[in-house]
């Protein structure tokens, strides 16, 4: 049976905080952070169960994070999408387009975050337990300020500049 790969650790260093250092006194700031979640998926009306999925956030790409859900086959899905969608979703409907996000209450499992997916290939509604995700999303805002990400982008003239060129 092949690994899970979700299961696996992966190549890039990965903390929520700091772990105290190579031993010789320094402390390295993390790389990403990661966690897995198991979210509640609907594929159709009658099609209901669960995937993990790993949340992934890298410093060097701080508007960004990484969802890999894991399907139970050799591949993976992949969806990337900006930390501030995630952000606004966890508290009103945001987004559009092949992403959307909101957040819910479920009698049976409390506040929740839901996740609508669009692609060429159909359509999925997730279901994350919003306390989880929100708990995650603030440990990569430790990581990387909201004022510190506004620095990693290029700034509106230079964006204004590249697209007159184009």
């Amino acid at each position: 049976m092949p690994l899970d790969p979700l299961s696996a650790a992966s190549s890039a260093p990965l903390a929520a905080t700091p772990t105290g250092g190579d031993g010789d006194g320094s402390t390295a700031a993390p790389a990403a952070v990661e966690e897995v979640l198991s979210l509640r998926i609907s594929l159709g009306e009658d099609v209901v169960g669960e995937v993990r999925t790993r949340f992934r956030f890298d410093a060097a790409r701080p508007y960004e994070v990484l969802l890999t859900f894991h399907l139970g086959r050799p591949d993976e899905a992949d969806w990337v999408f900006s930390r501030e969608l995630l952000r606004d979703g966890l508290r009103m409907l945001s987004g559009q387009g092949d992403v959307k996000l909101w957040p819910a209450y479920c009698p049976c499992h409390g506040a929740t975050v839901h996740l609508a997916l669009e692609s060429p290939h159909g359509s999925a509604l997730l279901e994350a337990p919003r306390p989880r995700v929100q708990a995650w999303l603030d440990r990569t805002y430790a990581l990387v300020s909201e004022h510190q990400e506004r620095r990693c982008g290029p700034t509106d003239a230079e964006l204004a500049a590249l697209l007159a060129d184009g």
